[in-house]
């Protein structure tokens, strides 16, 4: 644990922000560059698509699943020392994939050992910094953590799309695993445990404030992490919740980030250009999701969530029909960009009203684990729609209507009362 003072007073909370916001960037990419490597590696061993698909829908699976335990051992073993040895898996398994000739060695590195590592370095993250550091403008700041996935792919999309023309998948390995290690010093020397290890109290709040302390702090946190779901998924809310944040990876992650660029790729459109889409969508993301935040914090959440899966059903159902010329690909940039993650603040909200500031982040974990099931579903799906198919689709119409479900189901959620009971705090 950190014991030194900082710079800043209250503010630092910003400080230890623009850490993890750098930290979830690098894991977007890492999350992203399986999609830009499918073509290479399609070329450089003759896997099929399917296949490269699938590997990725197990980093993806395993990065959900991962998250709710992360949240827990934060708790029980320190932030730092979880989100340290993360990157250090993070990078070590990207470098090792260097050395991968055979369909399981990509299982192996970007499927398993990524999706573990990068499972800590997610929204749960964003999450428990929200709640340990802030005691006002949650929202905000969850907006702003949350946009780092879309400046991921802005900033690293159409970099490792130039080095996979240029190299092939190698120097996208290189790139990613360099970037992950270079957090390591960052992470250990900026960012304490929490705000009392350097004397401080949370953003906002009074001297004289004492945080939460979540039950995952003692005892046995596997087992605590089950048992919170046990309780959880006794309620209506998480089930709504659940089924909403699963379209919600099913409807970007899963198929327009696994699969948008093979799809530009099959109508003619080259590898850069299509990252170049991508990255634009980026640039409305990081815009409409920091909005989110601020919404978040002043309006009804669930209405929120209504209009954002209605406009990107719409926009899912518009793109198959578009053309693909210039034009409509702008079109479908702005309007899908828009609300890409801008659905975390607002579930994030409705889960901390439902279950407490103390299980709310472990029931987002587990959230979250369903929005990462809904992706790796998804990409899995999406590459099986091009193999029997031919073109991808129908599988693009069928996320637009699971979206405009979403809509729906997003109207229904209600959090007056708790959703169960606290558990006793810990003494």
């Amino acid at each position: 644990m950190i014991a030194q003072s900082r710079p800043f007073g209250q503010r630092y909370a910003f400080v230890v922000v623009g850490v993890i916001f750098l930290c979830l960037l690098i894991a977007a990419g890492l999350r992203s560059a399986p999609s830009v490597m499918m073509l290479p590696l399609e070329n450089s061993f003759g896997w099929r698509r399917d296949v490269i698909s699938l590997a990725a829908g197990v980093g993806i699976l395993l990065y959900g699943l991962t998250g709710p335990f992360a949240a827990a051992l934060m708790e029980r073993i320190g932030l730092r020392r979880t989100l340290l040895a993360s990157l250090v898996v993070m990078s070590g398994s990207t470098t090792l994939s260097l050395l991968m000739t055979k369909p399981w060695h990509l299982f192996i590195t970007w499927g398993v050992f990524s999706g573990i590592g990068s499972g800590a370095v997610a929204s749960v993250l964003g999450a428990t910094i929200v709640n340990r550091w802030f005691k006002t403008n949650r929202g905000l700041v969850m907006g702003l953590m949350s946009a780092s996935s879309a400046t991921g792919m802005l900033v690293f999309l159409p970099l490792i799309a130039s080095l996979a023309q240029a190299g092939g998948w190698q120097p996208v390995v290189i790139a990613v695993a360099i970037a992950t290690a270079a957090l390591i010093p960052l992470v250990w020397l900026l960012v304490p445990e929490r705000p009392a290890s350097i004397g401080m109290v949370r953003y906002g709040a009074e001297a004289d404030d004492v945080p939460p302390t979540s039950p995952a702090a003692q005892g046995n946190f596997l087992a605590h992490t089950l048992n919170t779901l046990r309780r959880a998924a006794g309620t209506r809310v998480f089930w709504y919740l659940f089924a909403t944040f699963f379209v919600c990876g099913f409807t970007t992650n899963g198929l327009v980030g696994t699969h948008l660029i093979a799809f530009c790729g099959d109508m003619g459109i080259g590898e850069v250009q299509a990252a170049g889409l991508l990255s634009m969508m980026g640039i409305f993301d990081l815009i409409g999701t920091t909005l989110s935040g601020w919404l978040t914090d002043r309006f009804d959440p669930r209405k929120l969530l209504g209009v954002y899966y209605a406009i990107r059903g719409l926009s899912l159902i518009y793109l198959p029909y578009s053309g693909f010329s210039a034009t409509s690909l702008i079109i479908f940039a702005v309007l899908y960009g828009l609300d890409w993650i801008a659905t975390v603040p607002p579930t994030l909200r409705l889960a901390n009203e439902a279950f407490g500031d103390r299980s709310g982040p472990i029931v987002f974990g587990w959230i979250v684990a369903g929005h990462q099931v809904g992706a790796a579903t998804a990409a899995a799906f999406g590459g099986t729609m091009r193999e029997l198919q031919g073109n991808y689709e129908l599988a693009f119409l069928i996320a637009g209507m699971t979206a405009i479900a979403a809509a729906c189901i997003s109207l229904l959620i209600n959090t007056s009362r708790p959703a169960f009971d606290p558990e006793p705090q810990a003494a």
